[in-house]
């Protein structure tokens, strides 16, 4: 959390910012305070995507579907616009670092709390798969660690973020957690986001994706051509971590067998 700069804005929509919570591809994310008093988190869409109408008729259509994904591991969508100036979303504040911060601070994580997170993890997919939409760019960096559990963020971002028109299809995700379904230009399904999640268990055991660390070339490259490397994980999760890797993507476990192999809902 950082103080606003001269360059933020002081208020979106009804909230007034008052910290800048972090920045990415596709905006940046302040801390605001709505009329009631509530706090949020505030994403402002980059100004290269708001003057894209293309980019606000999907992300108002991917808006709809986050607006449906409820649950103890997903945080609520407070509010939205996207016809704003700049398109924006609020959604819950979660209170707490994300894994990728955790982990490059204290360390990988014990089997028993990875375990936690693979459960609330994979309770939130399966929710989202139940619906019939996909998050296609899970990663460490879209999972909160919160006193209550993971929260997975960023449904539907990813594809507001794609080009669907018919010449050309631009694949989002994120090197190190793309299926190679998707580094082969395919469409995302949730047979994607299985694998995705096999690499965020690696990274909670290891410091690093299961396709090792580098340049993003050099990391598609070992998805397309070798095995993940799985030594960090535990041998009572590696058959399972495994299996959400496999290259084929007939063969990895959906959402809700994960969950069950895992022991059922937290």
């Amino acid at each position: 959390m950082r103080p606003l700069s001269a360059d933020d804005p002081r208020e979106i929509g009804p909230y007034r910012l008052s910290a800048l919570l972090g920045a990415g591809g596709m905006g940046r994310v302040y801390l605001g305070t709505g009329p009631d008093g509530g706090v949020a988190a505030v994403k402002a869409v980059r100004a290269e995507y708001a003057y894209d109408p293309g980019f606000r008729g999907r992300f108002a259509r991917e808006l709809e579907l986050a607006g449906r994904v409820r649950g103890d591991f997903t945080p609520r969508v407070l509010a939205a616009d996207p016809a704003g100036t700049p398109p924006w979303m609020a959604t819950e504040y979660v209170a707490g670092p994300t894994l990728h911060d955790l982990v490059r601070e204290t360390g990988p994580l014990p089997e028993a709390a990875v375990r936690f997170l693979a459960r609330g993890t994979a309770a939130a997919l399966d929710r989202v798969h139940g619906l019939g939409t996909v998050h296609r760019d899970l990663k460490p960096g879209n999972v909160m660690v919160s006193a209550s559990g993971p929260q997975v963020i960023d449904f539907g971002v990813a594809r507001a973020l794609e080009d669907d028109g018919d010449e050309e299809v631009l694949v989002a995700g994120t090197p190190g957690y793309m299926a190679p379904e998707q580094v082969d230009g395919g469409g995302a399904t949730a047979a994607t986001d299985v694998f995705a999640l096999g690499g965020v268990l690696v990274y909670a055991f290891t410091g690093t994706g299961p396709f090792g660390d580098g340049h993003p070339a050099a990391v598609v490259f070992r998805i397309s051509h070798q095995e993940p490397v799985l030594g960090g994980v535990p041998e009572g999760l590696r058959g399972l971590v495994a299996a959400c890797l496999a290259r084929d993507p007939a063969d990895r476990p959906s959402a809700a067998r994960v969950l069950a192999e895992l022991g059922g809902p937290v």
